[in-house]
């Protein structure tokens, strides 16, 4: 069967799947069984050398973007929150009486999840798809969301000493694997429509102020950037301070918006206007 890879081949070299192939049917002898006969692009050893991360750090900017736009994905709403938030039904078990308080959220994130991603089933599925962290607690709720409405999720996980595993809930082939986390907020950002930010945890925190940041530097297009539990975030973060003190203008304090259900937040994002936002 004739493949979109074999039409898109147009030229008389030959493939690297073929010369693979062939390498895997070598002769055992200790020359073609020793590291340095191996193929470099095969060669896991050599692609992990210190001297290769520009060439790691290339692969891992291509890989998703060249699949996501193999599958067609034009545009994404960003769910963020932290791994630790429990599903409603375990917060007894939670570490903390705060995190039991925030388990709602989860509902809150599953429920903006199936929201969006059925309004995105009359613009192709391709529009708006949901793109969280791939882990569990409210990224979890986020892609399960999506899978409630019956459409695709993305999930961007990293490797990490715990919390590494992806959700059951992210549509397998757009379900992808970081060792940078630079490269890995690179690719949340490309191709988003809007943020909605969960309480979370340092990482949370980390994409958040990237966004903000790129935003009010005009690196990065006006999105909206919308904050779940305003309770939550002024606790945390006194962004009033912030303009009192000058170190950020107050206009910039425009750039938020918060709510408490996963409705508010879908409104915001369907009466945004671009031409009208930002500084």
């Amino acid at each position: 069967m004739t493949t979109d890879r074999d039409r898109k081949q147009r030229h008389p070299i030959r493939r690297a799947e073929d010369d693979l192939r062939a390498a895997q049917q070598r002769r055992e002898s200790l020359q073609a069984q020793a590291p340095a006969y191996r193929l470099a692009f095969n060669d896991p050893d050599f692609l992990a050398r210190e001297e290769l991360r520009p060439v790691r750090l290339q692969l891992e900017l291509l890989k998703p973007e060249l699949l996501m736009s193999e599958y067609g994905i034009n545009s994404t709403i960003v769910l963020f929150g932290g791994a630790r938030i429990p599903r409603p039904d375990s917060a007894g078990e939670a570490a903390t009486p705060m995190l039991a308080e925030l388990a709602h959220f989860y509902d809150e994130a599953r429920e903006f999840a199936r929201i969006v991603t059925l309004k995105n089933q009359t613009n192709g599925a391709r529009e708006n798809v949901i793109v969280t962290g791939g882990g569990p607690g409210v990224m979890e709720a986020g892609n399960r969301g999506a899978a409630d409405a019956g459409g695709v999720s993305i999930g961007l996980n990293i490797v990490l000493p715990h919390e590494q595993e992806p959700n059951s809930y992210i549509t397998p082939e757009l379900c992808f694997n970081f060792h940078y986390f630079g490269i890995r907020k690179m690719h949340f950002l490309m191709r988003a429509n809007a943020l909605a930010m969960f309480p979370g945890g340092f990482g949370t925190l980390d994409e958040l102020f990237e966004a903000l940041t790129l935003i009010q530097t005009e690196r990065m297009a006006p999105i909206p950037i919308i904050l779940f539990g305003r309770d939550f975030w002024d606790r945390i973060v006194n962004w009033e301070a912030l303009a009192e003190a000058g170190t950020i203008s107050r206009s910039d304090l425009d750039l938020l918006s918060y709510v408490e259900t996963a409705q508010e937040a879908v409104d915001i994002i369907d009466a945004f206007n671009p031409a009208g936002a930002g500084r």
